[in-house]
């Protein structure tokens, strides 16, 4: 797309290769970025809005980052303005192109404004806690980011169950995620999250807990890592 093309910059597309692991064998080995922040993707966005379907899905198998991100974007746009159907619409498109969906900044940009407002308010948010459950990275992130919709919502047995399901999980990146969303759910009601914590600090991933725990105070945090290394 010429009007992403126009703010590229080599200097910051360098920086990013770098941030975003792109190393052999890291998690984003092999994704290529042309160098445009963020809030002129979104700017780019705004002004492309109505692109149509056929053009959202050449930007998402675009191997460069940027083009995937700003159809993302798009897409979220478009779901916040569209009718009951063309919502539909848009989440079966996300989920049949949900490979495209690969690297932390796009999930997170996307799935809880897409996925995650769909299912909150629609029903069908067992389609989340499958998504956890998958072998790939990414959907695991979408299913567990995309209950930011639900905390929002102050519905919080969601979150919890998926949380739950990721407490083995491996990855940093799942640890951290997971932990965040543990976090804003403890901001709307710390009993809830303070329950979780009884039954699992001792044994959920210590990167997970520190995130959870953050906007505890200093001497409940303590607690709870002391709680954690038992």
């Amino acid at each position: 797309m010429r009007a992403l093309s126009d703010l590229a910059s080599p200097e910051r597309a360098k920086a990013n290769a770098w941030y975003f692991k792109t190393g052999k064998g890291e998690y984003g080995e092999g994704d290529e970025f042309i160098g445009i922040t963020m809030p002129d993707m979104r700017k780019v966005a705004k002004e492309f809005r109505d692109l149509p379907r056929e053009e959202l899905e050449q930007l998402l198998y675009s191997k460069k980052h940027e083009h995937r991100m700003t159809a993302l974007v798009i897409l979220t746009e478009q779901y916040r303005c569209g009718s009951r159907k063309e919502q539909n619409g848009i989440v079966r498109f996300y989920l049949k192109h949900i490979g495209q969906v690969n690297n932390w900044d796009l999930v997170d940009v996307s799935a809880p404004r897409i996925l995650g407002a769909h299912y909150e308010r629609y029903g069908g948010q067992q389609k989340l806690v499958s998504l956890a459950k998958s072998k790939d990275l990414w959907e695991r992130r979408t299913g567990i980011v995309s209950t930011f919709a639900f905390v929002d919502a102050e519905r919080f047995t969601l979150p919890i169950e998926i949380a739950t399901v990721l407490l083995n999980d491996t990855h940093d990146l799942m640890h951290k995620a997971t932990g965040w969303v543990l976090r804003e759910v403890g901001k709307k009601d710390r009993k809830v999250l303070d329950r979780f914590l009884k039954q699992h600090a001792a044994t959920m991933p210590r990167t997970m807990l520190r995130y959870s725990i953050e906007r505890h105070p200093e001497r409940e945090r303590k607690k709870w890592l002391r709680y954690g290394e038992k």
